[in-house]
């Protein structure tokens, strides 16, 4: 019951609750632990598919008249799921890697960014360990550049490196990220020896990094999320 596709504790619990997939439950207790999504926030979901953090981020904004928005981006064309949803979500078709961040941020209310990011991205896993870690990494710091802009760069000694699908000059077209100031970041890693590094890179940048394996997640897994709260103001970073 514990393999990667056998039915289990999360899987059946979010078919009875209406989640399109047990996913779910991994968000669910992130924002129990961090209260990452407050009423009236503007979530950004990277890599929503099927739709399940979609569910728990609009969920996590409270009643309609709380406002608030979610926008999820995808490869794949993603429905909004009809339970757990309403207006104020929506989905983009896109490459992540090839999206410039003034286009990202063109879908916020008023063009002023997001409160909350969340990517839930990850490679599609060869089981050659390094080689997933490295794509997980790439994947990792896309959120991380698209949240931040050019103070990620600033911040970096140059250990990681951008594979060839990540165009860079469609980073450098505009430096500020998308994230708002005090805004929050969470991004999804396979555990590996570049875990340590890549929070180094976070921690001038947020007021607190934390990581954290949801209870959610199988125990095959090598998921791990990392906690970025509170994006400082320029004159800090």
């Amino acid at each position: 019951m514990s393999g990667a596709g056998a039915p289990d504790f999360f899987y059946r619990e979010a078919q009875r609750l209406g989640y399109v997939a047990r996913s779910a439950f991994k968000l669910l207790q992130i924002q129990n632990k961090y209260k990452l999504i407050k009423p009236g926030s503007s979530v950004l979901d990277l890599g929503c598919a099927p739709g399940a953090w979609l569910q728990v981020a609009c969920q996590s904004l409270g009643p309609l008249k709380n406002g608030g928005m979610v926008v999820g981006i995808d490869l794949k064309k993603v429905k909004v799921p009809s339970l757990h949803c309403d207006t104020r979500v929506q989905t983009v078709c896109a490459d992540v890697m090839k999206l410039p961040r003034i286009q990202v941020r063109a879908l916020s209310s008023q063009k002023k960014g997001f409160s909350v990011i969340l990517s839930d991205m990850c490679p599609l896993v060869s089981g050659i360990r390094d080689k997933d870690s490295a794509l997980s990494v790439e994947l990792g710091l896309r959120a991380l550049d698209l949240a931040v802009g050019q103070a990620a760069l600033t911040h970096s000694d140059g250990s990681f490196q951008m594979e060839d699908n990540f165009d860079s000059s469609i980073a450098c077209s505009d430096d500020n990220g998308v994230l708002q100031q005090g805004g929050h970041l969470l991004i999804k890693l396979l555990e590996s020896e570049d875990m340590q590094e890549f929070s180094q890179i976070c921690k001038p940048l947020f007021r607190k990094v934390s990581w954290l394996r949801p209870k959610a997640t199988r125990s095959s897994s090598r998921e791990i999320y990392l906690i970025c709260q509170g994006l400082e103001s320029k004159a800090k970073i």
